[in-house]
């Protein structure tokens, strides 16, 4: 791994985790658990990934654990928390939201990452960003569940 790839995995973890210090301890109990099952899905769908070679990371060993978990773990959880808490209730808007925020991933910092050598995409940018916005609805689907049956106390 690469020192520019260390220093970015350090940081995608650190600092959307960090964010979290600024939410209500109620917000991180009800929207957690739709964060812990899109993570779930993610890690699935990264693995795929890997294995499939959808991306490429620059530097010496091809390792899921130093690769792709820091993505999977990083902003995902985190940003979907910081979605659902201000936009469940509107699902257009719930979608817009995330169209903003995977599409200036797949198209911007994806660019950026590839710049300073930290991943290489093998599929276009419009695919990847098919592939990160199509969980919005699964993670709003589950935090309706989650409404619906009530297993969020607080």
């Amino acid at each position: 791994m690469t020192k520019t790839q260390l220093l970015y995995n350090v940081a995608q973890i650190v600092i959307p985790w960090s964010t979290l210090l600024f939410m209500r301890k109620q917000d991180i109990k009800r929207y957690s658990f739709a964060g812990f099952v899109i993570v779930a899905f993610e890690i699935i769908n990264h693995i795929i990934g890997y294995k499939r070679n959808w991306w490429s990371f620059y530097g010496k060993k091809k390792s899921f654990f130093t690769n792709e978990l820091p993505f999977s773990i990083g902003a995902y959880m985190p940003l979907s928390m910081w979605l659902l808490k201000h936009y469940f209730g509107d699902f257009k808007k719930f979608m817009l939201a995330n169209a903003v925020s995977d599409g200036t991933f797949a198209f911007v910092i994806i660019r950026i990452l590839k710049k300073i050598k930290v991943i290489k995409l093998n599929m276009s940018y419009p695919m990847f960003f098919v592939y990160l916005y199509f969980k919005a609805p699964l993670l709003y689907a589950v935090q309706y569940i989650v409404e619906k049956k009530k297993l969020f106390v607080g």
